[in-house]
């Protein structure tokens, strides 16, 4: 039996989630294979059709924002356009980040084979920005690749624009890939976090999110702790705290 989604905000227009990673959102060609959903599953568990307001990529957890009408979508997604929508992640990162900074680098339309199958998408660079803020830094005493010690980051994300697996690919760009990207990521890295930590999830969730409401007018903020197994590497990491 499926446990139930965890719910963060609910009211007769909204109702918003904490979706667990590896969950898709709604059906998708790239996993014919897959039977849960978080539209399917939501639907079942508050007995009403729900729409999704954004999209979080498979493995990324964190909020997800659903309204009871497609209209109630559209109103929000104008603020989306907007930029008046805030939005902020909490992922682990490899190497040292320090301070704050502003990744600003174009971005290609990343095409999927099967569920962009067909299409005609123009892949022209688009303008991309990502806001990034460190938080905590770790030193694991243990050999990884070349080096004589693994070294991470907490960081606090911001993005700017909405591009394809923007926050991805702009923290690999600055060579420091999130952990457990098996796409853009660092494969050592990766195999060492699952070998001595367990940990197979992408570090990445979605922990803040703050807009307009399309019916009280009133800002809505929610939030939530990065997923359950990025909240117990960091407990087991604080010995390794700088």
């Amino acid at each position: 039996m499926t446990d139930p989604l965890r719910i963060l905000y609910q009211d007769d227009s909204l109702i918003a989630i904490d979706k667990p990673p590896g969950l898709l959102v709604h059906r998708s060609p790239i996993a014919k294979r897959e039977t849960q959903f978080a539209v399917q599953q939501l639907r079942d568990q508050v007995g009403r059709y729900v729409y999704p307001v954004h999209r979080l990529d498979r493995p990324t957890s964190g909020i997800l924002l659903f309204a009871f009408s497609p209209d109630l979508v559209s109103a929000i997604g104008t603020q989306w356009m907007q930029k008046q929508v805030q939005k902020d992640y909490t992922a682990i990162v490899r190497g040292f980040v320090s301070g704050a900074g502003l990744i600003d680098y174009t971005l290609s339309f990343k095409r999927d084979k099967y569920a962009d199958k067909g299409k005609r998408l123009d892949n022209t660079p688009q303008p991309a920005c990502s806001e990034y803020q460190s938080i905590d830094r770790f030193i694991i005493p243990q050999p990884v690749g070349r080096y004589d010690n693994a070294r991470f980051s907490l960081v606090q994300l911001h993005p700017v624009t909405g591009r394809k697996h923007q926050l991805r690919r702009h923290m690999a760009h600055i060579r420091h890939p999130i952990i457990g990207d098996t796409t853009h990521g660092d494969g050592k890295q990766n195999k060492f976090l699952r070998q001595q930590f367990g940990f197979e999830h992408l570090a990445l969730s979605c922990t803040k999110l703050s807009f307009l409401h399309p019916v009280t007018n009133r800002i809505i903020s929610i939030s939530c702790q990065p997923h359950a197994d990025m909240v117990k590497l960091l407990t087991n990491w604080q010995q390794f705290k700088q």
